[in-house]
């Protein structure tokens, strides 16, 4: 494991470097270095270490997440208002209703299969969007009217609203059964998790300020928290819905609110930790890319992918109706809300697991999904924000 461990640091930083020498997002060369590293490639890295392939991923997310909530202003984000709450599931619903709409003729897949397609593809991708979002904030851009501080919210959101409703569509594909109240789930998900990591940062920001500690220990507190109410999720899943993401995100808001001092020396801890989490995280999305489902995927599922993305960036337009955002500025949000990666690398294969006679064509269009909006929406959002959007000193 610790030959993998070295192949996939030296390749990921050498790709990385390589791509931004190219003027290219340094993530397409970690996602290309995953890829060749694969068993469907070269197949260079040990068995044991992508069995918990899936767990290194969370802990890059974690990261990235934690520092986003110390990047956050809660002023910031209420300014926000309506849009920030639009974001969370309207692009997503728009790009579901269009899969489910040009799917069936697309695929030849039934309508529900077509919805399930639909929800595997609809998630946006925090792990591109927030590191962009948080540099943005530092530099100034899009300060003016908020814009960092909305996508980063509503694509931390997002997440949890695409993968309740995705596991609705599958308890009913495979039971046949549906039960209105598991949409319930998204909400109270969001309301518990947003109270679960306000009290824990109640808790900690009392626990800092009695016992005087180095920052380093600070972290590594702060990231066993963080995993025990990813924990606490599971524990809790199928009695109270909890999104642990959104509870340690929350976590971060409450203790930067309570100590601002406090979030900014974390904040400046978690950003060299995110080195080394990029790079695990954007290779081991691209080790779960097989090129043999994109190569025999064909125009028709290609055209599904790019037709849903439309749908997607009309969503977006939708929920910046009557925003005192400009053109340029709402255009930069429709490209921004684009690229997908860790939730289609994570929940891409599972109709195919459970059985569900669509699980080759959804795992397929996850691929293709990938491989196509990571980066278009990486390349875009790092090559139009200083055109687009203004900067404050």
């Amino acid at each position: 494991m610790l030959t993998s461990i070295a192949i996939i640091v030296l390749s990921g930083l050498f790709m990385g470097r390589l791509f931004s020498k190219l003027k290219l997002p340094g993530l397409l060369g970690m996602i290309l270095a995953g890829i060749l590293l694969s068993p469907h490639a070269l197949n260079l890295l040990d068995p044991s270490l992508l069995n918990i392939s899936s767990d290194l991923r969370q802990i890059a997310l974690v990261i990235i997440l934690t520092r986003a909530g110390l990047s956050l202003n809660l002023g910031d984000l209420k300014k926000v208002g309506r849009p920030a709450v639009l974001l969370c599931f309207v692009p997503a619903c728009a790009e579901i209703i269009g899969t489910m709409l040009l799917a069936p003729p697309l695929l030849g897949v039934s309508l529900l299969e077509a919805a399930i397609t639909g929800s595997v593809i609809a998630a946006v991708s925090p792990a591109v969007i927030v590191p962009r979002m948080i540099r943005l904030m530092e530099n100034g851009y899009g300060r003016d009217h908020s814009i960092p501080q909305l996508l980063l919210a509503g694509a931390s959101v997002e997440d949890v609203f695409v993968i309740v409703v995705f596991s609705a569509l599958t308890s009913l594909a495979s039971s046949g059964s549906f039960s209105a109240l598991s949409l319930l789930q998204i909400p109270v998900s969001i309301l518990t998790g947003v109270l679960a990591g306000m009290v824990t940062g109640l808790g900690l920001h009392a626990f800092f300020r009695s016992c005087p500690l180095r920052d380093t220990v600070k972290i590594l507190i702060l990231l066993s928290v963080s995993f025990l109410l990813l924990e606490l999720q599971n524990r809790l899943e199928g009695t109270v819905p909890l999104s642990g993401l959104l509870a340690i995100m929350s976590l971060g808001i409450f203790l930067k609110r309570r100590s601002p001092d406090l979030a900014r020396t974390l904040c400046d801890e978690y950003s060299l930790l995110w080195i080394p989490a990029e790079i695990f995280l954007f290779v081991l999305v691209g080790v779960t890319v097989d090129l043999q489902y994109a190569f025999a995927a064909g125009a028709p599922a290609i055209v599904l992918v790019l037709g849903a993305l439309m749908f997607r960036m009309a969503g977006v337009a939708l929920s910046l109706v009557k925003t005192r955002l400009t053109g340029s500025e709402k255009l930069f949000c429709m490209i921004a809300y684009t690229p997908k990666a860790t939730v289609q690398a994570a929940i891409g294969a599972i109709p195919l697991s459970m059985g569900l006679a669509c699980g080759q064509k959804v795992l397929t269009v996850a691929v293709l999904a990938i491989l196509i909006t990571a980066p278009l929406g990486a390349v875009g959002i790092d090559k139009l924000y200083k055109k687009l959007l203004t900067a404050l000193a």
